[in-house]
């Protein structure tokens, strides 16, 4: 490592311990490696949280049909929607207060905190409204049988009437990695997560006192386990030792510091959605080579998003180091950190790539073992993991523009690289080269992404932004 030697396991170890303690570092100084690994084992871990609720909701409901499945399935599909919103709000919220802290303002980084929650809160409120008022409709538009209709809008209305809790877990867990708070985060994840795992069964098949709920129940555990989750965030937002602590004075609405955050919002919020619209671009161009070769392509990208959790994590600790460092006036520490970060990354997911490329049979044979989705999925994972080790170290750097405040930059890499340039190569190459072409197209537009955000961050603009 560069400026830290972790060569010993026990050294390892105590490291691992110290993040998951959570304790207090100033990110704006000392050894950026030593930074870098506190940030992002609570983000891995907290990033893994989050995608463990709608596997335990699968797993418990799956028992209950195909049609309980099945709005799971659909009420996701409109969710995606809020969480795009989440996401871009988390983004926004993140920057300024990571700037804040850097600045050592912790009354600005509590005032826009409070901020970014009254906007989650205000987005939530339309969004349970329609649920509330229009679930069954709503599962009728996605295409839902009559079947799923009738059993699955409770769920459906639950879920969406509940989606403050969404929206509140990412903003308050935002809030706290950009403070460096990234255990706190994780720790909000386990609660929730906890909880839903204990309620699942409970209430979907009415075990003990419960009562019997069905696939509702599933949607009930899910919200309560997120709302628990919020309480806890909201107590340690009170904490007098904390980084973020909100007091009654910063209660009072502020247009200025709102403005600021839907601004950078408003803009990740299109970021994010440019590349969720791409993704379902693909999936458009791969079904039309028939259900085996979705079915394998699906399994190959579910595989590559499970192994870059642990990327996500080391991006958004760059990220935070970003904004801490600019507002700390520290903009060389910034760019060092990203740069070492993107290494961390490249050697992380270089290492992942052989191991799909020479094991790619046995990893997706995992999954089916049909021999048309076994063969598109080795395929489909193969081609992918060809580009992994040079996305890695992009991954960082995209995210670092946000961590900036500049997320105008990483928006118009997006719609370049996979508005303009994959989702047309995907079709172009497929009319040619079948079902590969397409899967050609992601490592070559994720490549051009990496030149392309490594070119931005080479002219250093994203050292001036102001937030």
């Amino acid at each position: 490592m560069t400026d830290m030697t972790l060569e010993r396991p026990e050294r390892w170890w105590q490291l691992v311990r110290a993040a998951l303690a959570g304790t207090h570092q100033d990110y704006t100084s000392g050894p950026i490696a030593r930074s870098l690994l506190l940030l992002a084992i609570p983000m891995v871990l907290e990033t893994a949280m989050e995608s463990l609720f709608a596997l335990v909701d699968v797993f418990f409901v799956s028992r209950l049909g195909a049609d309980a499945v099945a709005t799971i399935g659909l009420t996701e599909s409109m969710l995606v929607m809020v969480y795009t919103l989440a996401i871009g709000l988390s983004i926004g919220l993140s920057a300024v207060v990571a700037r804040r802290i850097g600045e050592k303002d912790g009354p600005g980084a509590a005032r826009a905190a409070v901020q970014g929650i009254v906007l989650g809160l205000g987005v939530a409120a339309v969004v349970a409204v329609v649920g509330i008022l229009f679930a069954p409709r709503l599962l009728a538009l996605m295409g839902a049988s009559p079947a799923v209709q009738a059993g699955g809008a409770g769920y459906t209305r639950v879920m969406l009437a509940g989606s403050g809790t969404v929206l509140l877990l990412f903003l308050i867990n935002a809030i706290f990695r950009g403070a460096g708070d990234a255990t706190i985060a994780m720790r909000s994840l386990w609660l929730a997560n906890g909880i839903n795992i204990v309620l699942d069964p409970c209430l979907i098949f009415g075990l003990g006192p419960f009562p019997e709920m069905g696939v509702t129940g599933a949607a009930v555990a899910t919200t309560i386990g997120r709302g628990i989750g919020v309480l806890y965030q909201l107590s340690q937002l009170r904490r007098r030792d904390g980084r973020v602590l909100i007091q009654r004075a910063h209660l009072r609405p502020d247009p200025g510091v709102m403005a600021t955050v839907v601004r950078l919002s408003g803009v990740a919020t299109f970021q994010v959605l440019i590349a969720t619209t791409s993704y379902v671009g693909l999936v458009r161009v791969v079904s039309s080579f028939g259900s085996p070769v979705l079915a394998g392509y699906t399994i190959a990208i579910r595989l590559l998003m499970f192994v870059l959790l642990p990327s996500w994590g080391l991006s958004n600790a760059a990220a935070t180091m970003v904004g801490q460092g600019l507002g700390a006036g520290k903009p060389e520490r910034a760019e060092r950190a990203v740069r070492l970060a993107g290494i961390y990354n490249m050697v992380l997911l270089g290492l992942v790539s052989v191991i799909f490329l020479l094991l790619a049979r046995p990893i997706v044979g995992a999954f089916s073992s049909d021999p048309p989705v076994l063969a598109a999925g080795v395929l489909a994972l193969r081609t992918t993991a060809v580009g992994l080790a040079f996305y890695g170290y992009g991954m960082v750097l995209h995210q670092s523009f946000n961590g900036a405040g500049d997320t105008w930059t990483p928006t118009y890499l997006n719609i370049i690289c996979f508005w303009l340039l994959q989702i047309p190569l995907a079709w172009v190459l497929s009319r040619r080269l079948g079902a590969w072409g397409a899967y050609l197209a992601i490592p070559l537009a994720e490549c051009t992404l990496t030149v392309l955000s490594a070119w931005m961050f080479g002219r250093g603009r994203w050292k001036t932004r102001r937030v």
